[in-house]
Formats: C-alpha cells, sequence, structure tokens
C-alpha cells in the first residue's frame, strides 16, 4: 500500500510541475486515501496484536 501512495505522490508532483493541476489534485487526493487506509490497518493490527492475538 505504500508502494501505490509512493507512485501517486510522485505521479502528483510530476503533474504539478508541468501544470497539470487537476491531474496533480486528483493524484495526491488518492495517495492521501490509500495513505489513511494504510494507518488506519496498522493501528487495527497493532490493537488486535497487543490484545486478541496474544499468547500465553
Amino acid at each position: 500500500m505504500l508502494r501505490w501512495t509512493a507512485i501517486f505522490f510522485v505521479i502528483a508532483i510530476i503533474a504539478a510541475v508541468f501544470g497539470f493541476t487537476g491531474i496533480a489534485e486528483g493524484a495526491a487526493s488518492i495517495a492521501k486515501t490509500i495513505f489513511f487506509f494504510f494507518l488506519a490497518l496498522v493501528v487495527i493490527t497493532a490493537i488486535l496484536g497487543v490484545t486478541v492475538f496474544k499468547r500465553k
């Protein structure tokens, strides 16, 4: 997921440099959404790893 976020971020930067603001805005929005989805999954996995899947 972080790879896709980085790809969309690079696309947004390149598009912004060349003046394609609509494409840059869309790619940045997609990158931000994927990044926050990734963070949510990391937090959920960490909480479950500490509580539910704790081995005795």
